[in-house]
């Protein structure tokens, strides 16, 4: 090259040098400066990645803790076989409501739904009671390890404006047990002659 720059006269040789200078930023203004922003991607792509990471390596440390509050949590849950939870959830709203003196008029049919891990039940009833009775009868069906919840409320004073009349539907959920795994099938016995 320098055998080349050597042939030509000054002024070419600064043009040579200007036109490969003009070249160099060019194709660098082309190429390389749009990418100066991917340090900071890249950066940040890595800082979340290892936020990930950190967050995951945590639950997984915490899986034996969480699996021993799930057993913990299934064997406090109420046992009621499928057939009686119908029968249970009405004779505990009604047992309430004879402990708080909430004057039970009339109920709904009950409707009963699933989901993976419950089965619920569903029931209207219309009681007629002081606020203070309603409140106190409320917070007993709710209070402890019940897992029933209020999902509507209706409250009306009655003609006299003593007494409130109340429209409640409440909900109970009753936990599934856990299906059986499936095991070995019984060996075939064979027949003896």
């Amino acid at each position: 090259m320098n055998s080349y720059l050597a042939k030509l006269n000054p002024s070419e040789r600064r043009f040579v040098i200007g036109v490969a200078v003009l070249f160099f930023v060019v194709v660098n203004y082309l190429f390389v400066w749009p990418h100066f922003s991917d340090w900071d991607m890249y950066q940040s792509r890595l800082a979340r990645a290892q936020t990930k990471l950190t967050t995951w390596e945590t639950a997984i440390a915490a899986a034996p803790r969480m699996e021993a509050e799930v057993k913990k949590m299934q064997s406090e849950g109420s046992e009621v076989p499928p057939e009686d939870q119908a029968t249970e959830f009405l004779r505990i709203i009604q047992s309430q409501a004879a402990q708080t003196g909430v004057g039970f008029i009339g109920n709904s049919r009950q409707i009963g739904s699933t989901n993976q891990f419950f089965m619920e039940q569903r029931q209207t009833i219309q009681v007629q009671a002081t606020d203070q009775q309603l409140v106190n009868f409320l917070y007993n069906l709710g209070a402890g390890n019940s897992l029933i919840r209020v999902r509507d409320l209706s409250v009306r004073p009655d003609p006299n404006h003593f007494t409130l009349n109340a429209s409640i539907t409440l909900m109970a959920s009753y936990q599934k047990k856990a299906p059986l795994k499936p095991g070995a099938a019984p060996a075939a016995t064979p027949n003896k002659k």
